[in-house]
């Protein structure tokens, strides 16, 4: 599934590219995870002003109007001069007179929603709940982080996952993050000190920076806007290295389910 990285390698790989395109036609196919709210010859004419992204949404700012795009758990976008007809997984095209922006997604999790902005029910719904963003040195705060923690009495991977302390922290990111801040990620985030939080907030940031610029990581169908796989796999110091001897003190690695998503630590250096 794309997590933060991988969301965020995406939109720098389009974003410079279609600010400032005008639409000038828009495709639906099979229906996605919610539906557009609009008809699609609407969007003809708007201008794209910009992209961002909160957490794993990409938000594309257009002259009236906001449109939100999540890949789901297998999508991926293109953008392309020449995009070709689209095939039976491509359910989304955003035309455009700088190049096409298309949405592939074989399991139809991901979705395009276009909302009127940030303050629309429907974008309230979506974003609302979503903890800060762990890229933003401002936002991401250690001394709030700690405070955060101490109010959650569930194992501290469960709460990175879950998201409304710090968003995009994905299955393969919370592994190697406990891992380089050397905590179980069984122990419940109320019992973390401040110390080995600021070590966590520390390794969290480093973590998904580092992914970020290894293009993040490609495990089953993520590649980025040009079609090309992430690295960060090839790095992973514990995440789907069950029973191979840790990088650091060669105890071999061990794998837990939490809430039905497998976690991997080290007994020794994870304490």
């Amino acid at each position: 599934m794309p997590e933060l990285p991988e969301v965020e390698i995406t939109r720098l790989g389009f974003a410079d590219r279609i600010a400032g395109a005008r639409i000038q036609a828009a495709r639906v196919g099979k229906p996605l995870r919610w539906p557009l709210g609009i008809e699609p010859a609407a969007l003809v004419g708007q201008q794209v002003l910009g992209v961002r992204r909160r957490g794993k949404y990409l938000l594309v700012d257009l002259q009236e109007g906001l449109l939100l795009m999540h890949l789901g758990m297998s999508g991926s976008l293109r953008f392309a001069q020449d995009m070709g007809a689209p095939g039976g997984h491509d359910h989304f095209d955003l035309v455009t007179d700088r190049g096409t922006l298309r949405l592939n997604d074989p399991r139809r999790f991901g979705a395009a929603v276009f909302v009127d902005g940030e303050r629309d029910p429907r974008a309230v719904k979506l974003l609302g709940s979503l903890g800060v963003e762990p890229l933003d040195e401002a936002a991401f705060r250690a001394d709030v982080f700690h405070a955060a923690l101490q109010r959650r009495q569930s194992p501290i991977k469960q709460v990175l996952l879950a998201g409304d302390v710090v968003v995009g922290v994905g299955n393969i990111y919370a592994s190697e993050a406990l891992f380089a801040a050397g905590i179980r990620p069984t122990l419940a985030a109320a019992r973390i000190s401040r110390p080995r939080a600021t070590k966590l907030h520390a390794a969290v940031r480093a973590t998904l920076a580092r992914a970020v610029e290894r293009g993040g990581s490609t495990l089953r169908n993520f590649s980025n806007i040009d079609g090309q796989n992430g690295h960060f796999q090839l790095e992973a110091k514990v995440y789907a290295r069950a029973g191979l001897a840790c990088t650091v003190c060669a105890t071999p690695i061990r794998k837990i389910l939490q809430g039905q998503r497998s976690t991997f630590y080290c007994p020794n250096c994870q304490k």
